[in-house]
Parts: C-alpha cells; sequence; structure tokens
C-alpha cells in the first residue's frame, strides 16, 4: 500500500479536478486513506496518454496549416505567373497595347484545383463536363483540360476534333506542348504528348474514342491498357483488348495481310518535322496533314485534314480517317480521345463503373453533351 501524498505528483490530481474546491477535497481524502499503488500507477498512466493525445491533435492541426499555407502559396504563384487571370483586371494590366487576350473557359471548372486527372475532378463532386485545371505530377505546372462528366464520369479528353477550325498539321513541338482552343465544348485541341504521357503514367487507363459521321451516326472504340512512351522513345504507342461497335481500325483492321503495315501497335509518334513512320519512300505525317503514329501509313488518322461532308477526293487518303467504319475515303465530323481508369471508382456512391460503353442508342437517349453542335 502506499499513500498518495508522497508518491503521486501533483500535477496527476489536478488535471483531474480543475475546480479549487474539488482539489482540496481528494487531497484531503487522499491523505487520509491510503491508496493501493496500482491506482497510482493507473492515475499516472491516464496522465501521460492525455499528454500524448493533445501533441497528436496539434501535430495534426499543424500539418492542416502547413497544407493550407502551400495551397495559398500555389494560389499565389498561379496568379502571379499566370496571363488567365489578368484579362480584365486592370490591377495587372501592364502595358496593354502589347497584351494579348487569351480565351477563357466559360463552363464550371475551377482554375485553381490542381486534381490529378478528371477522375479525381469527378470524385471532389464536381460533375459537370467542362475545363479543368489538373496536375497528374506534383513536380510540373497544372494544365487546362477538359473533363467529360458524361457515360460515367471522369474522362479527360486528350484530342477533339469538331469543326476543322484548328489546324493539325503541325510541328513536333506543337504535338509536345499541346496547342487548339481551350473554351467551348466543342472546341478542337491536342492536349500535348507530354500531359498524355503523364496522366498515363500514374497506373493502367483505359482509351476510348467517340466518332461521329456527317449523318449524325456515332461509333465507338475502347482499347484496355493504353500506353504511351516518352519523348526519349518517340512517344511509342501501345494498347489492349479492343471492344465497342467501329472496329478494331488501330490494330490495323480485319484483313490480316494489311494489318503488318497498317498497325498502330508500337509505333512512334511522327510529325512532318520529324519523321518516325516506316515508310521509307517518304513521311506519312506531310502525306497525310497531321501528327499521329503511323506506320506505312495508316488505319486510322483522326489528326487528318478536315473534309466537310463526308467523302473525299486527293492524292492521299489523309482525311479523318476510322477506316473500319467508313473506309479510307470518308473523313468523319467528330472525334474525341479520351482516357479513364479501366474500373473508375465513384467515390460518393462507392461503385465500380467499368470502362465498357454504351449502345449508340443508350448514347443519343441520353443527350451527350459533346455531340452537340448547335
Amino acid at each position: 500500500m502506499s499513500s498518495i501524498c508522497s508518491d503521486v505528483p501533483l500535477r496527476s490530481i489536478f488535471l483531474k479536478f480543475p475546480l479549487a474546491w474539488e482539489k482540496k477535497l481528494i487531497m484531503k481524502q487522499a491523505c487520509k486513506n491510503p491508496v493501493p499503488a496500482d491506482w497510482v500507477f493507473h492515475m499516472q498512466m491516464l496522465d501521460k496518454d492525455a499528454c500524448l493525445l493533445d501533441n497528436n491533435k496539434l501535430r495534426q492541426r499543424l500539418n492542416q496549416l502547413q497544407d493550407l499555407l502551400y495551397l495559398y502559396e500555389l494560389q499565389l504563384k498561379d496568379i502571379l505567373e499566370n496571363t488567365y487571370h489578368r484579362t480584365n483586371s486592370r490591377l495587372f494590366s501592364g502595358n496593354r497595347s502589347t497584351q494579348h487576350e487569351m480565351l477563357l473557359p466559360t463552363t464550371s471548372g475551377n482554375l485553381i484545383v490542381y486534381d490529378q486527372d478528371c477522375s479525381a475532378v469527378y470524385n471532389q463532386k464536381k460533375t459537370k463536363s467542362g475545363y479543368y485545371r489538373i496536375r497528374p505530377r506534383a513536380d510540373r505546372e497544372p494544365f487546362l483540360a477538359y473533363c467529360d462528366m458524361s457515360d460515367g464520369g471522369g474522362w479527360t479528353v486528350i484530342q477533339r476534333r469538331s469543326n476543322g477550325r484548328e489546324n493539325f498539321n503541325r510541328t513536333w513541338d506543337d504535338y509536345k506542348l499541346g496547342f487548339g482552343r481551350f473554351q467551348g465544348k466543342n472546341d478542337e485541341y491536342w492536349l500535348g504528348n507530354d500531359h498524355i504521357y503523364d496522366l498515363l503514367s500514374r497506373g493502367e487507363r483505359s482509351l476510348k474514342i467517340d466518332l461521329m459521321d456527317w449523318h449524325g451516326e456515332t461509333r465507338y472504340a475502347v482499347y484496355e491498357n493504353f500506353q504511351l512512351a516518352n519523348e526519349q522513345d518517340n512517344y511509342r504507342l501501345w494498347f489492349g483488348t479492343y471492344s465497342g461497335n467501329a472496329g478494331d481500325a488501330l490494330s490495323g483492321g480485319s484483313n490480316f495481310e494489311h494489318q503488318w503495315s497498317a498497325s498502330h501497335r508500337g509505333m512512334q509518334f511522327t510529325t512532318f518535322d520529324k519523321d518516325h513512320d516506316r515508310f521509307l519512300a517518304g513521311n506519312c505525317a506531310s502525306e497525310n496533314k497531321g501528327g499521329w503514329w503511323f506506320n506505312r501509313c495508316h488505319a486510322v488518322n483522326l489528326n487528318g485534314r478536315y473534309y466537310r461532308r463526308g467523302r473525299y477526293k486527293g492524292s492521299h487518303d489523309d482525311g479523318m480517317v476510322w477506316s473500319t467504319w467508313h473506309g479510307m475515303w470518308y473523313s468523319l465530323k467528330y472525334s474525341a480521345m479520351k482516357i479513364r481508369a479501366p474500373f473508375f471508382i465513384d467515390s460518393e456512391s462507392g461503385d465500380a463503373i467499368s470502362t465498357s460503353v454504351m449502345r449508340t442508342s443508350e448514347y443519343k437517349e441520353q443527350g451527350n453533351e459533346e455531340l452537340d453542335f448547335t
């Protein structure tokens, strides 16, 4: 047996009884009656646990404040270094005679959101299609991309053709960094091979390609395990299993004899100023008016010349082509290439959404925004 007057620190007792009269009462009773040593040890441990809990809470709060400070620093850097914040501001106007106005997205996308991709944007309950700033790698600057929140949500659009206003017969550096307009829901652009590579390096991704002809008919193709090498390997293309109703044109079509020269699997990216195709007699990008993963030369070229009304003639089959649907001499009206994890998890519902896509009739019934050309 032990006396609490001599063995228990006063601080242990006072912490448990904050009021003065309670302190006096407990100390008076404790000094009259011996207290078991195990009770003393228990009180000391409770005091230690309380201190540890307080320390952990303080550390958590400190980490939260540090994260918030870092976010504010990034936002301030973004405001000071980028021109899109200045277009309507006199504070940053500077020399307005030499300032070029940049078109701003009019959708609901938040320009100061640094989610890793559009799936992360969707999981933040931002479920309206639009332009968002994403950042797949923390060591690189964020960039704008269109997030398609239809068809299950969370799709990052890496290419879109819809009106022929954008020139896709561009240099290697243009395709590397990206080009186009990032304002309207049907604006044409190429996201940039570096950005696409960063998005794909985060894990397995599926590619979905939406197509429309000049009669308003739609098709789609889905490729599992869509991969891109880095610039050192000239953004070499790899992809896995096909599904859909547009035909497996990326694999070279159904004609086995033609696949060895038309399949795009394993092909490097080619532009008119950097030739990496297998066509020894020329440059496929020069002939077909756009950068692509050419073989000798192609069964697919969604970056080709934009011919209106579908059927076209010329010295080369240089249209916007998906050969397994309308053949090589029909130029499509619309295409969108978009990527997402093969089993996208909707964080709100907890449901896994497969990349398998709806039938065309279901696609139209839902009034998909991407196919609205009005």
